[in-house]
């Protein structure tokens, strides 16, 4: 059984990713084996309420979690790591204390508000010979999934147009503090290779307009206002798939994933993706700035 600690508890997939794990407080079906929350650092935010972790450490502890004092109290006690913390721009450091060590990391969503940060990350891991990993859930959605599954029914994917909510936060500015689900989604409908982007930024939405190098466009909108759930229409070769996205198993799917990294030692995504997601927000927010100029990925 895989030893897993936690790092920073104010997200409240803390607790989700352990009662799968643990078999606990969830229906059966939504069970994953094969690794254990041993141990978990609560940590401070900027972005939740400290009552709000006391409330998710207090969970954890009814599961058997073990919390500790600082993060370097996990080192010895685990073989893998989950950075939690809400804001991206914390794992940059929290991974230094892992990766170079030859501790593997998932770090949830953002995996960092940089491209900096996040090839820092990568670098980090690849010296280290360890894997890392970062994604939204939203990714693992089963219709998202049955789409890539399909192509030869759907034939290829000509564009994608993705929404999620996307709330801000000035310390996951722009994309980075929730849109990131539907930044998600079109990249795993359209697969990397996005060069540039345009964005129109109002109070109660944005749109991301992604120019592909084959001349695919996708976009996302990041929805602020009314009704906001999470989906896309996809245009294909042979089809035209619009949907909703079940979120009911997104933590199962997504677990299932971080669980097979820390047992093969093997990441189920391509780090060079996720840092292309990391440089598509940074180049929107950039747009926002310039009025919704055109503005080339720094990947």
């Amino acid at each position: 059984m895989i030893r897993l600690g936690i790092v920073d508890c104010d997200t409240s997939h803390v607790v989700q990713f352990t009662r799968r794990l643990h078999h606990v407080d969830i229906d059966e079906d939504q069970w994953v084996d094969g690794a254990r929350i041993v141990a978990a650092y609560p940590g401070t935010s900027e972005i939740v309420e400290k009552s709000r972790i006391e409330e998710y450490v207090a969970e954890l502890r009814k599961y058997g979690v073990e919390i500790v004092d600082s993060p370097e109290d996990l080192l010895g006690k685990v073989d893998g790591v989950l950075i939690e913390s809400n804001e991206g721009g914390k794992h940059r450091r929290h991974a230094e204390l892992f990766l170079p060590r030859g501790i593997p990391c998932y770090i949830d969503k953002p995996f960092t508000c940089s491209v900096v940060d996040a090839k820092a990350i990568a670098k980090m891991a690849e010296d280290a010979g360890v894997p890392v990993f970062s994604s939204s859930s939203l990714r693992y959605g089963v219709e998202v999934q049955e789409l890539k599954a399909q192509e030869d029914r759907v034939g290829r994917v000509l564009g994608v147009d993705a929404y999620s909510p996307a709330a801000l936060h000035h310390r996951n500015p722009g994309l980075f503090h929730y849109g990131i689900h539907g930044v998600e989604t079109l990249f795993a409908l359209m697969g990397p290779g996005c060069e540039s982007v345009w964005c129109v930024f109002a109070a109660g939405a944005e749109v991301v307009v992604g120019m592909w190098n084959d001349e695919r466009i996708g976009t996302v909108r990041g929805i602020r206002e009314g009704t906001a759930s999470y989906g896309f229409t996809a245009v294909c070769e042979k089809e035209i798939r619009s949907t909703q996205i079940n979120v009911g198993f997104i933590y199962r799917e997504l677990l299932k994933r971080i669980v097979s990294m820390f047992e093969t030692g093997k990441a189920p995504l391509d780090i060079r993706e996720t840092i292309a997601i990391v440089a598509f927000i940074e180049a929107a927010l950039k747009s926002t700035q310039y009025d919704g100029k055109r503005v080339d990925l720094e990947v």
